[in-house]
């Protein structure tokens, strides 16, 4: 994430950014799912996505309504205008706050009164002056419940998200194997996470999404674990068009896939995991490696280490097949 630092002046100065914004209008939207986002958590030989991701890319849908919006500030008033949804280093949460749109939870994330944590964020910078709103205050109080439902223990503190444990960034930005220590607790999580968000007791005023592109596509509500890992390229992207997953790639998404097959605990499911040896990417072999560990007896899986770790090239992917076979990290093999 070193995205972030590159640019943290613009970031902490949104004059930098550009020099003559005057006032930032930030709006919210709402995409409330239409149930319980963690219902799906306890179905092994399924994939939970997170809310949303379920449908069109949230960027396209926003973008285009903020442009909407700007015109008509432009044509009124005569002011220049520039929008941003996550394409730009802006600070959307902190503004939010000072706008009253609600405050950063515990989780970091934003809290509405009206709307719950379920809110797409985006801003416009104008060069017109307005009146500023009066911020909202944080009402978390004493209550700790998305701190302590977080799987990866990815909070060190209230208002503290340690990235490099969370679920999200773990299945989306993280480029590389996920850590060993952390596979096991990602449960069926193939892309983000809700749980911090879903537990949020001011979810209680939530509202259903009422943009149609935003309401959960029924074959990414709860896919198949074994449909996804046969996705080839083309598959990937067909299945995923205009949806933010495609951003991700294929790749990390297969890896994503493999972790949850190895903590499904559904034998049936190695033959799926066994057809990802021969792929050409390493992560994705490695990761089969481990979520074979996982499903097969362990006479199975040491003879099939004996086929297969002699043949293999790749330094990363030989480790895992030697991690895997010690058990290592309290892995023990089934």
């Amino acid at each position: 994430m070193a995205w972030m630092a590159d640019r943290a002046d613009e970031r902490a100065d949104p004059a930098r950014l550009w020099p003559q914004v005057r006032s930032i209008l930030l709006l919210g939207m709402n995409y409330g799912p239409a149930e319980d986002p963690l219902a799906n958590l306890a179905r092994p030989e399924r994939a939970t996505i997170s809310v949303y991701a379920r449908n069109r890319d949230y960027h396209d849908i926003i973008k285009g309504k903020l442009k909407q919006v700007a015109s008509l500030l432009a044509s009124v008033g005569g002011a220049d205008v520039k929008v941003f949804v996550d394409t730009a280093p802006v600070m959307e949460k902190p503004l939010a706050e000072a706008a009253g749109l609600g405050w950063q939870g515990k989780h970091t994330v934003l809290v509405s009164r009206t709307f719950g944590n379920w809110l797409f964020l985006g801003a416009i910078f104008t060069t017109a002056e307005l009146p500023p709103d009066a911020p909202e205050k944080d009402h978390c109080g004493s209550c700790r419940r998305c701190l302590d439902i977080c799987p990866t223990a990815a909070f060190p503190a209230p208002y503290v998200l340690d990235a490099r444990r969370c679920i999200s960034y773990l299945t989306i930005e993280h480029r590389g194997p996920i850590p060993r220590d952390l596979r096991a607790l990602m449960g069926n999580r193939v892309f983000g996470c809700d749980d911090c968000l879903a537990v949020c007791p001011w979810n209680k005023f939530a509202r259903e999404a009422r943009e149609a592109r935003l309401a959960a596509r029924p074959d990414l509500t709860a896919p198949s674990l074994a449909a996804l890992a046969g996705l080839d390229e083309a598959a990937f992207r067909q299945l995923f068009a205009g949806s933010p997953i495609k951003r991700t790639g294929r790749e990390r998404f297969i890896r994503n896939v493999l972790v949850a097959i190895g903590n499904s605990g559904l034998p049936a499911l190695a033959e799926s995991a066994l057809r990802l040896l021969d792929e050409p990417s390493a992560l994705i072999r490695g990761t089969a490696v481990w979520a074979l560990s996982r499903l097969l007896p362990a006479d199975d899986f040491v003879a099939l280490a004996a086929l297969r770790m002699d043949g293999e090239e790749d330094m990363t992917v030989r480790d895992e097949w030697r991690l895997a076979l010690a058990g290592s990290a309290g892995e023990g093999l089934t």
